[in-house]
């Protein structure tokens, strides 16, 4: 049986992009230089998908939902700086990621969240 694609998207990103954090966090790379590595990186993923016969909105859908799952812990701190239920940070941002899912390949920004906030609650903790 073919493994879920969320099972291979996760561990594929979560090491490169916790590498790039480090570094980031470290002060030896900027604002822009993490920007660049993280925005080749799931470009990277996104083709390595799309060669593995994964459909282009699939693939852009798991992506934007592992960077989700894997910004949790930071979506946790946003909610309690902002002082609000994690679950409203969490759907703002479920929103921005299918936002930029339905612009880019021309499907219902609500199906797109709805398939993003489905992954996110199942693979998040």
């Amino acid at each position: 049986m073919e493994k879920p694609i969320m099972d291979v998207v996760l561990p594929r990103l979560a090491r490169p992009l916790y590498r790039h954090l480090e570094r980031y966090q470290n002060g030896k790379m900027s604002d822009e230089q993490f920007t660049e590595k993280f925005e080749n990186l799931l470009r990277r993923q996104h083709t390595w998908l799309e060669e593995r016969g994964i459909a282009p909105v699939k693939a852009a859908i798991a992506l934007h939902a592992a960077v989700l799952v894997l910004s949790l812990p930071g979506l946790r701190s946003e909610a309690l700086e902002e002082q609000l239920p994690l679950e409203v940070v969490e759907q703002r941002a479920v929103r921005e990621a299918a936002a930029d899912v339905a612009s880019n390949y021309h499907i219902p920004e609500n199906k797109a969240a709805g398939a993003i906030a489905t992954l996110v609650a199942e693979y998040g903790d």
